[in-house]
């Protein structure tokens, strides 16, 4: 399904319409989700476009915090609201099963959360980030910081390089393994075996609860949407 169609110049213009895009997804009274990254940014200016049909946020990084406020928008903690009606976000990779790579900028867990605590989940990227395979992006693993040592051996054994994100700390006080060179044939199966290693808070692969819509939006001008 396309829609939407008009020249496009650049990537930050494939972001700013996919961004806009995201807007039909909004309903009036709806408690909305927010992710973190340069296209949730596009999405967050143009949010404020419809602000009087958002009743409450919530927001996965103090980044994207900062920004919703700065618009008006009333921010609250994801325990208060009954439930978050959609959550939007973006995306390092995604393949053609709505299965992303999330945690570029280091806020994978609490991305995490806001997906799982929301009922349904709309990620928004442009066609570069679209592949036939994950993994060609560093998967960004959160580990406690005195786990670093055991998790990085596991991660070796599993066929990763895990290179430490050298001076971060994420929102949560914890640090950041980029693993490379994973061969992600089965994201499912990778992210449950992932969850089982002592130390790791968080890891980046989105396919236990994977997106349930995916826009894209293409060179040409058009928006792809995958459900």
């Amino acid at each position: 399904m396309f829609f939407h169609k008009k020249e496009i110049q650049n990537q930050q213009q494939l972001k700013q319409q996919v961004a806009q895009a995201a807007l039909d997804y909004i309903k009036p009274g709806m408690v909305v989700g927010i992710g973190t990254g340069s296209t949730v940014n596009c999405f967050i200016d143009a949010l404020a476009q419809i602000k009087h049909k958002v009743e409450l946020t919530v927001s996965s990084s103090d980044e994207s915090t900062k920004r919703l406020k700065e618009h008006g928008f009333e921010v609250v903690d994801l325990n208060y609201p009954n439930k978050v009606d959609i959550y939007i976000d973006g995306a390092d990779e995604a393949n053609k099963h709505r299965e992303l790579i999330k945690g570029g900028g280091g806020a994978l867990t609490r991305e995490k959360i806001c997906r799982v605590s929301s009922e349904k989940f709309v990620c928004i990227i442009d066609e570069s980030k679209l592949v036939t395979r994950l993994g060609s992006f560093p998967l960004p693993v959160e580990i406690i910081p005195m786990a670093r040592s055991y998790v990085a051996k596991a991660l070796v054994a599993l066929g990763g390089q895990p290179i430490y994100r050298e001076g971060f700390t994420t929102d949560n006080g914890n640090i950041i393994l980029d693993v490379h060179n994973l061969e992600i044939d089965n994201p499912l199966q990778l992210e449950r075996e992932l969850n089982q290693i002592t130390g790791i808070v968080c890891n980046g692969l989105f396919a236990v609860h994977a997106a349930d819509v995916m826009l894209i939006a293409k060179n040409d001008g058009d928006i792809e949407i995958i459900k």
